[in-house]
């Protein structure tokens, strides 16, 4: 026997002694009050010389309390009080000319009562205890002992012959109801042990179901025929960043998207026997972070083969899907390379002989013309073209990293403080940094930093044109990596926009569409990662994280989130 089940058997014992103890007495109260109205009537003085049986019974049972109350051994207790029971019925027939006595049925109660508390054994010893006291009482009496009785003499010998046939039939009797009690608790005993076993094995399943659905990796979801969740488990938390009691009860919609039609299709592949259809879908963190899942649904069915909800496992493809979007954009931008290694210098050199020969023309001109105003778009439009050539060189053949301890605060000030001092900032326009006091130092290129953190700056300040505020904040994070935020109030993005927002020649605000891909690069070639939050109307949010020790020159891959 365990621990635990000694504990609880100990506990259930405990507590049927209390109602053994409560409710002798309450059986004691009760045949008093019986036999006083039955033999006394109102005579109170009767009732009085009648109380001894009580007053006993009364002190018994606050001595068991206390015993119970403070001694272990519960089950001597137990066998204890029915022997001092079956005492004191005993005394009860003897001074009740116990052949004929009334409470002779208390015997039967006594063995039945022991039969529930002790045991299908202690009931049998219970009953041939009874029986002995009784016979032992009345062979007593038949024999003359006691002050009071009837002489053997004096007795015929035919009712002598009675007597003793009525204590066998007594002792009988009470035997059978020993052996029944018995056969009764041990059949009780059985069934307890059977449903104690059988629930002991289905809480066992159930467990290690739990710990099944727990341990797997992927999330899973249950859900009603309403489609409403029902349980999620550990890996269906850790990927969502949702509890299961804030999710418990709502729509499964909130990550997966409408599925009425999904869930149709994957029940008709079930009853074809089929291969589970598999499905994508976008939701949202508790973050707010953008998710990409692929899921499956199953039928969950009851014992009797009816569906009762769904069963729909997911995993987290974000990173996977932006692998994949990662080897795509190198693609292009390997082609956009060689593309603009080509042409760059066939494009430069003649662009720079037509631009010198305007300079000739227009310093040979005097005044204002509608010449001299065609030459001054001529010359505007060859400086634009000379920075859209620049920015293809930059892109393409990006120099190696200078990499030296930079204080990433101290260049992020030095930033907005060109910034405030340039044209591309308006009246409208409010910019202010979060920069921690003390020195935050990453292994950078200082100069590759700062053109990442004026695109970053520049492109916020084009998308609120007619006014709003630009934040950036540097907060070290616990892993070991530096978190740069810039966070606008600007027009913002719709999700088909940040989808494509490093990708070449993708501008939101009219540039030539190198600028965030620059800046994807550069973040790429330090080894960190760049993530963008964003809705239309509300503003963006650009996150950049850096390792805080030398930076690497591997792939990594950007999330973005509108």
């Amino acid at each position: 026997m365990g621990l635990e089940e000694a504990t609880e058997r100990r506990y259930t014992l405990g507590q049927k002694l209390w109602w053994l103890i409560i409710g002798r007495l309450a059986a004691a109260v009760a045949l008093f009050v019986a036999r006083g109205f039955w033999v006394h009537g109102g005579n109170l003085q009767a009732w009085v010389a009648t109380l001894s049986p009580l007053l006993i019974v009364g002190g018994l049972t606050l001595l068991y309390a206390v015993a119970r109350t403070f001694s272990k051994a519960l089950l001597l207790q137990a066998r204890i009080q029915f022997v001092i029971d079956i005492i004191l019925v005993t005394w009860l027939v003897w001074t009740t000319d116990v052949i004929h006595s009334p409470y002779i049925a208390i015997y039967i109660v006594v063995i039945a009562a022991s039969s529930l508390f002790l045991g299908p054994r202690d009931a049998v010893l219970i009953s041939l205890a009874c029986a002995v006291a009784f016979t032992a009482g009345a062979v007593a009496v038949l024999n003359g002992v006691g002050v009071g009785r009837i002489q053997p003499a004096e007795l015929l010998d035919s009712a002598r012959v009675q007597s003793f046939q009525t204590v066998g039939l007594f002792d009988i009797a009470f035997l059978v109801v020993g052996l029944l009690s018995a056969r009764l608790a041990g059949g009780q005993s059985q069934s307890e042990v059977r449903l104690k076993a059988a629930t002991q094995s289905l809480a066992t399943l159930r467990a290690l179901h739990e710990r099944i659905v727990e341990s797997i990796r992927s999330g899973v979801v249950t859900t009603d025929l309403q489609r409403r969740i029902y349980t999620f488990n550990a890996a269906a938390a850790e990927i969502t960043g949702y509890h299961e009691a804030d999710v418990r009860g709502q729509d499964a919609s909130i990550f997966f998207g409408d599925l009425k039609q999904i869930i149709a299709d994957s029940m008709t592949a079930a009853g074809a026997t089929e291969a589970n259809p598999r499905f994508e879908a976008d939701c949202l963190t508790a973050d707010g972070l953008r998710l990409r899942l692929g899921f499956t649904v199953s039928p969950l069915f009851s014992e009797l083969g009816d569906t009762t909800g769904t069963v729909i496992t997911f995993q987290d493809l974000t990173r996977i899907r932006a692998l994949e979007e990662t080897s795509r954009r190198q693609d292009r931008l390997a082609a956009i390379g060689r593309m603009a290694a080509s042409i760059a210098h066939e494009i430069r050199n003649p662009l720079a002989a037509m631009r010198g020969s305007i300079q000739m023309l227009r310093a040979d001109m005097e005044g204002q013309s509608s010449q001299t105003e065609l030459m001054e778009i001529i010359l505007r439009e060859s400086d634009r073209l000379n920075r859209i050539i620049s920015d293809f060189l930059n892109y393409a053949r990006p120099r190696s990293i200078i990499q030296s301890k930079v204080d990433v605060g101290e260049l992020l000030r030095r930033t907005f403080t060109l910034l405030r001092n340039s044209a591309e900032l308006n009246e409208h326009q409010i910019i202010g940094e979060d920069v921690p006091d003390e020195p935050v130092l990453v292994g950078a290129d200082a100069e590759q930093l700062q053109q990442v953190f004026w695109n970053l700056a520049r492109n916020a300040l084009q998308s609120m044109p007619d006014g709003g505020e630009l934040r950036a904040a540097v907060q070290p994070q616990k892993d070991n990596r530096l978190r740069i935020a810039f966070a606008d109030t600007g027009r913002g993005m719709s999700p088909q926009q940040v989808e494509h927002l490093f990708e070449p020649f993708s501008s939101t605000t009219g540039g030539t569409g190198l600028g965030l891909s620059i800046v994807y690069q550069i973040i790429r070639d330090h080894g960190g990662t760049i993530n963008v939050r964003s809705r239309e109307g509300q503003g963006t949010t650009i996150t950049i994280e850096l390792p805080l020790g030398e930076p690497e020159n591997r792939d990594q891959s950007a999330g973005v989130n509108p």
